[in-house]
């Protein structure tokens, strides 16, 4: 049975999210280093964990299962759930990072870094503006994972 497991803090798609879950009764874990308002429904509950470094992503790889769907934009976390074995990551742009994808976005996030970080005059930019687009990407990249996770 999938669950899905939120890494909440900046995470724009939590209610398309439990739109989802709700839809295949599945449950949601909100794990954020803040208090965060969630629906009072019994598939979703909230874990606060401290404010420390990596403290929620720290949670979320602890509580990893075979059958778990994980939200968010992180890499580094995506490459760790993978590596522990989760069923599935999925970006708030609905893009899947997989075990065959995630070398490429650690290379390219650490490029991007570098660049950022030496960059003189104009600075470089940012992942574009989430929009619509993205959200439906994310709402149909969820409810194809779920179905391909519940059978």
């Amino acid at each position: 049975m999938p669950q899905i497991l939120i890494d909440a803090d900046a995470c724009p798609v939590k209610d398309e999210t439990y739109k989802v879950a709700w839809r295949y009764d599945v449950p949601v874990i909100v794990v954020s280093n803040s208090p965060i308002r969630v629906p009072a429904h019994p598939l979703v509950s909230r874990v606060v964990v401290s404010d420390g470094f990596d403290a929620a992503d720290d949670w979320i790889v602890e509580h990893v299962e075979a059958g778990s769907i994980i939200i968010t934009a992180d890499i580094l976390l995506a490459d760790r759930c993978l590596k522990a074995g989760c069923g599935a990551v999925i970006a708030p742009t609905g893009k899947p990072f997989t075990q065959a994808s995630i070398g490429n976005a650690v290379a390219v996030r650490a490029i991007m870094a570098d660049l950022r970080a030496g960059a003189i005059g104009d600075p470089v930019g940012g992942p574009a503006p989430f929009g619509k687009a993205d959200r439906s990407r994310f709402l149909s990249a969820l409810d194809q994972t779920v179905v391909r996770l519940r059978r």
